[in-house]
């Protein structure tokens, strides 16, 4: 049975200010679920100290598959790790379209994660026209057999599905097609890695989720968490969220 996770992924926003949104929800934090933030890179470390011991996790958003080197302006898996990182985030489908990352710098960077000993969360999706042009399982197949490694232990393995043209636009997909495509992913996994290890690793769903769909969402077969966006910057609206995921 995968753990259930509610990530929130704050992307280019926040400040030091905003940690203030940290206090408010630890303030409650729910017991029956995992609940990550993934600040950018500059709040990792303040945002460990401000979490303290209260069991909230903190991630990051991308990292640089080398462990060192002429890179400049990257960040490399072992110093998000040193900061106090235990997640990262990779294969954004704004990495995947803003940076041009492939599935083999996603498997890379991913690899780099797994043994600087975070866990990686794998992003996969479709865009609008893929979807329109029904070979949603197609990519979904592509993306997860070339981004995620061949040696990856599946403890340590997170797959968000995120279509891309439900990604901050208030638009979701139907809880069937949410369904069908959770399905295909869990079906994919264990036929690469076992039934029993693939039903270890968590499959979290996100695009436009918000309290008022996150129970419904969570409700859905193979759905066991969220990769939460704008949602996840305020207290207020991530913790209802994380609190539908550990109540389902």
């Amino acid at each position: 049975m995968a753990r259930k996770l509610a990530a929130g992924n704050w992307k280019m926003n926040g400040s030091v200010a905003a940690l203030a949104e940290v206090d408010a929800l630890v303030a409650d934090l729910p017991t029956g679920c995992e609940v990550l933030l993934c600040p950018p890179a500059t709040l990792i470390a303040p945002m460990v100290a401000r979490a303290g011991g209260s069991g909230l996790q903190v991630g990051a958003q991308t990292c640089h598959s080398a462990a060192s080197g002429a890179h400049t302006g990257d960040i490399s898996a072992a110093m998000l790790a040193e900061a106090g990182a235990s997640h990262v985030i990779t294969g954004h489908s704004e990495r995947r379209t803003d940076h041009g990352e492939t599935d083999a710098e996603v498997a890379a960077q991913t690899q780099a994660v797994l043994e600087a000993g975070m866990i990686a969360i794998v992003c996969v999706g479709e865009t609008e026209a893929e979807r329109d042009a029904d070979v949603t399982l197609q990519v979904i197949t592509t993306q997860l057999a070339g981004s995620i490694p061949d040696a990856a232990e599946p403890t340590r393995i997170v797959v968000a599905y995120e279509p891309v043209w439900a990604i901050g636009t208030g638009r979701t997909p139907t809880l069937d097609q949410i369904a069908e495509v959770h399905a295909h992913m869990r079906a994919e996994l264990s036929a690469r890695m076992g039934e029993s290890a693939a039903h270890d690793i968590p499959l979290l769903y996100g695009g436009s989720v918000k309290p008022g769909n996150a129970a419904e969402i969570f409700a859905v077969a193979d759905v066991d968490g969220a990769l939460v966006g704008g949602a996840s910057l305020k207290a207020a609206d991530f913790g209802p969220i994380a609190a539908a995921l550990a109540a389902s």
